[in-house]
């Protein structure tokens, strides 16, 4: 079966935050290509599923069974040659939620917590509001590619509890590879820091990186590792709140389940798990083809700044179905103004990922053509 992305499906008015400028006191005149989420339809068998539910029409108190963790299971296997085993697993409502639960659970008030920005800006939310410690590994910049600084990491783990890895990278699209995560790991075993790895984005990878489960690379590295996954991204699922989060380390797992119940929090949605595993049991195809076409979609990006708009600088992405631009060249005072203002783009300001952020922006590339079209030469008509 060939699926069509390239179908422009009208979002305004269905409560879509990505899709509501009046939410965010924005112009009603810019197009969104902010958060992310994707403008395509979920698979169907996904809907299909869905439908069945909503038919039976009885939503009471459920669990996930014994089948839902078997899909799981051949899942990673097949996609990541990852064993994942069962009393690992924790559901929740999210990556963000597993992530604060986890930061409280595993750490005190004024503990150091690493983080390296640019990064996904919940990190900086889930160590600063609970009132820890940010202490930031930066990413080095160089020739156009972001690095880790290794050095400086392990200065940073001899005062830290807790490392929150993005893998893969949001917002510059870094797919760690094997040796730079071994490299982190060990520091982090050396210093007795415990990992949070947000792997949220680890099927949207393009040739020839390859996605390394970061407790996979070790039974050390697993001991200290909560790996936070989730069908949200891959599936566009995210408003059915579901995560999967494994954690082999029983004393981690015990406390951060805990902290889960001191929450008030209990089973999640059961059309959240319910489409989950219709995703990863019948959705391969659809992904495949999902994978393709967001690839198309980057080259057609790629083209068109190098044609059109060379000061722009694509931060060229290994994963991850957003990109990272860096818009420096044009010495724009007021680079957020001028994107919306001007462009007439809804776009993530670089400054939300942390300080070095500043002259970047982060778009989302999950869309059809036609509309990255549209906001690539609403660029080009303001440069």
């Amino acid at each position: 079966m060939t699926y069509n992305f390239d179908e422009v499906i009208n979002r305004y008015g269905t409560g879509s935050i990505k899709f509501s400028p009046e939410f965010r006191n924005k112009p009603s005149d810019v197009l969104p290509m902010w958060v992310a989420d994707m403008d395509f339809k979920a698979p169907p068998c996904v809907l299909e599923e869905l439908h069945r539910r909503v038919e039976h029409g009885i939503f009471g108190y459920s669990e996930a069974g014994e089948e839902y963790f078997d899909t799981l299971k051949q899942w990673f296997q097949t996609r990541h040659n990852w064993t994942v085993e069962q009393n690992s697993l924790t559901l929740t409502f999210g990556i963000v939620n597993a992530v604060y639960l986890a930061v409280r659970a595993l750490t005190s008030e004024g503990d150091g917590v690493i983080i390296q920005q640019p990064v996904y800006y919940p990190f900086e939310g889930a160590v600063s509001d609970n009132r820890r410690k940010v202490l930031n590994n930066g990413l080095i910049y160089e020739n156009g590619r972001y690095a880790m600084d290794l050095n400086d990491f392990e200065e940073k783990a001899k005062l830290a509890k807790v490392f929150i890895l993005c893998n893969p990278h949001n917002p510059v699209g870094r797919v760690w590879t094997r040796d730079e995560l071994k490299a982190v790991g060990d520091i982090c075993v050396r210093y007795g820091v415990t990992v949070i790895s947000d792997e949220i984005h680890q099927d949207f990878i393009f040739a020839p990186s390859k996605h390394t489960v970061f407790a996979d690379i070790s039974p050390e590295f697993a001991d200290i590792t909560i790996t936070c996954t989730a069908p949200s991204k891959t599936f566009n699922l995210a408003g059915l709140t579901l995560s999967n989060i494994f954690i082999d380390n029983k004393e981690i797992r015990r406390k951060f389940r805990r902290e889960y119940e001191a929450a008030g929090l209990s089973q999640p949605s059961l059309l959240g798990f319910a489409a989950c595993q219709a995703a990863y049991s019948g959705g391969v195809e659809w992904l495949e083809q999902l994978v393709k076409y967001l690839a198309g979609n980057l080259e057609f990006t790629r083209d068109f700044l190098v044609n059109n708009v060379p000061s722009v600088k694509l931060i060229e992405p290994e994963g991850t179905y957003l990109l990272w631009f860096d818009f420096r060249e044009l010495n724009v005072p007021n680079l957020d103004d001028f994107i919306l203002n001007k462009a007439k783009l809804w776009l993530d300001g670089g400054t939300m990922f942390g300080a070095s952020g500043k002259g970047f922006q982060r778009l989302n590339m999950a869309c059809p053509r036609s509309t990255l079209e549209d906001a690539l030469l609403r660029i080009k008509n303001v440069c």
